[in-house]
């Protein structure tokens, strides 16, 4: 390729890039992430996201040479060319004065934004020109660097913006437990000061550096050298100190963090059922919210005193059972017919039971039953009472003593009850669901009965041929994947005390599939960090709910491309993807009677 050559080359990634930026501005993304700032008064979201184009595009366009001085013209090149689109859009805004007409985002605060807040436009254009230049050096000196060098780098970039995002949560959670000027120092009035970004900056890359060279060996290192019963002991520290964690979560995140880490625990304990039907047995199930309709329903109707319920209602923790053996039941059910469908039909077939149950629930021909889109209302919350009541309150009222963040409810005597009608209550019953679903997971993993499944996931007609019966493991699978979606819905509705049919859109299944496919298929581990990934962070972020699909859309195309194994992949997954890289260097040697000779290199 010729020089010439090279350089239309790193223009066409500059204007690729440029051509992104404008998309992300056009469809109102800059606007909206420039509600929150990263660096206090210094750097919003909305602009971390334009300017990152013309890192990306800078190295993007250096890394593939090795010339310091050729990485840098490229780089350079490249990361002005991809203000080129969005300087074209300034010009148009002002000889084009009823853009909005056409194209409604291109608003007054945007132009703003992207002219650097000057009151001329063409010198904003200009001004932003060259601030895409200067930021393009960031990303040549990123190809320039070592690739654990870069590495450490962009885990304390990611990890700082990530704070700096979530400053406001932060200093809320921090409000009780550090001084005002403490806090004046660390924060602005949105997002972090400069100077305590830099050091978080400077001392999260450090630390990842430390330790993906010398920290991991030295850590594994010690382990070796533990003597059993050392190791023994040391797994105990770490189980009681995770135990404990857990216990005080609630009381230093405060109700409105609970209340999201519970919606996530209840897309963990679906996401858990869900990974045994695709991830184990490899069946894609799109109807899965079927299930999780089924369990709040039933708990509803047992439960309610409302017009829909009993003449004389059960308590939750009656229900809570029958509300399980229902959704199993159903799953069994809705199994039967789909037994010989595979891959897209099974999907298409499952989709359909869904929508059944929707459009069942919200139809007039149920409303005596259900209550049709009018709903169940008057569900009473989960409670407990007498000597097991005094117990949880004598673990958990010390640490709210302690710890003095708001006031659990809990009474420590055996007349006390505890009511789960607050976030930091249902966190402790999401917990113990969560929990008793993650040791049936992992039981299931070790047993006879996941290892038929993976090796149907695997392919059916060999499993089969090997005397599976896939019949059997089809229904078992669907069967108990039901039970995990009918416990979280039976939850779900005590946890609201009213339950609608637009409550079980479609859109809880795909959510439930996407954070297993981002997680990683088949790990129970994937399914946690999926689910606050896709769950948690979402739920941080509601400003910016408009645009919730459309991420999930880009973090299922990047993790298909980046990380086909899914954030926390299981041991098969990885031994599948990256069985190459993990396979012995095989020797080299060979013998001959008594001699030994090397191989040749070919």
């Amino acid at each position: 390729m010729t020089s010439q050559e090279k350089l239309w080359q790193a223009v066409k990634v500059g204007l690729i890039a440029g051509a992104v930026g404008l998309s992300v501005c056009m469809i109102g993304l800059v606007e909206s992430f420039n509600q929150r700032d990263i660096v206090s008064e210094q750097l919003t979201l909305g602009q971390a996201l334009l300017f990152s184009t013309a890192v990306v595009a800078a190295y993007l366009a250096s890394r593939s040479h090795q010339n310091t001085l050729a990485k840098f013209i490229h780089g350079l090149l490249s990361g002005v060319s991809a203000a080129i689109p969005i300087f074209l859009l300034i010009l148009l805004s002002i000889s084009w004065e009823t853009i909005r007409d056409s194209f409604i985002n291109v608003s007054p605060d945007l132009l703003s934004i992207i002219t650097l807040a000057n009151e001329s436009p063409v010198t904003g254009g200009l001004q932003l020109i060259g601030m895409f230049a200067m930021v393009a050096l960031f990303g040549i000196v990123l190809a320039i660097m070592s690739k654990p060098i870069r590495s450490a780098l962009l885990t304390g970039l990611g990890w700082t913006i990530g704070l700096g995002m979530m400053s406001e949560l932060l200093s809320g959670i921090l409000r009780s437990r550090l001084s005002r000027e403490t806090l004046d120092i660390l924060f602005g009035k949105s997002g972090i000061n400069l100077i305590p970004t830099i050091i978080l900056l400077l001392g999260i890359s450090i630390s990842s550096y430390w330790w993906k060279r010398a920290g991991s060996e030295q850590f594994e290192t010690v382990r070796q050298n533990l003597s059993p019963q050392q190791l023994t002991w040391s797994n105990r520290v770490w189980r009681a100190f995770i135990i404990f964690v857990v216990l005080i979560l609630p009381s230093i995140l405060g109700v409105y963090l609970t209340e999201i880490i519970n919606n996530v625990g209840l897309y963990i304990l679906m996401g858990l059922g869900l990974n045994i039907a695709i991830g184990l047995a490899g069946l894609l199930d799109l109807g899965y919210v079927t299930n999780f309709a089924v369990g709040a329903y039933l708990m509803a109707l047992l439960t309610s005193s409302s017009d829909f319920g009993l003449a004389s209602p059960i308590s939750f923790w009656v229900a809570l059972p029958i509300c399980v053996l229902a959704a199993m039941f159903t799953g069994f059910f809705f199994a039967l017919p789909v037994l010989r469908m595979r891959g897209d039909y099974l999907a298409i077939a499952t989709l359909g039971f869904g929508e059944i149950v929707r459009v069942l629930a919200r139809s007039d021909a149920m409303k005596s039953i259900i209550g049709g889109a009018q709903g169940i209302l008057q569900i009473p919350q989960a409670q407990i009472s007498g000597p097991i009541a005094g117990f949880f309150g004598s673990i958990l009222n010390p640490i709210n003593d302690f710890l003095g963040n708001y006031d659990l409810g809990i009474l420590a005597s055996d007349e006390g009850t505890i009511i789960f009608n607050n976030p930091p209550q249902l966190y402790y019953l999401l917990v113990l669901a969560c929990l008793l679903m993650l040791f049936i997971s992992r039981r299931l993993n070790d047993s006879s009965t996941g290892r038929r499944w993976m090796a149907m996931r695997e392919d059916e007609d060999v499993a089969a041929a090997m005397g599976i019966n896939t019949t059997n493991a089809k229904v078992i699978a669907f069967t108990l994947s039901a039970a995990s979606g009918g416990l979280a819905g039976a939850i779900f509705a005590a946890k609201l005390g009213s339950i609608y049919p637009n409550s079980f859109q479609l859109l809880i299944s795909v959510n439930v599939l996407s954070l297993i496919i981002v997680g990683g298929l088949g790990s129970i581990p994937g399914v946690v960090v999926g689910a606050f990934a896709l769950v948690g962070i979402p739920e941080l972020l509601r400003e910016f709910a408009e645009f919730r699909l459309l991420f999930y859309g880009i973090a299922l195309i990047a993790m298909m491309l980046v990380r086909p194994e899914g954030l926390w992949p299981s041991e098969a997954s990885k031994r599948e993807l990256h069985g190459e890289e993990n396979e012995p260097i095989p020797d080299e040697r060979y013998e001959i009677g008594d001699a030994k000779y090397e191989k040749a290199p070919t």
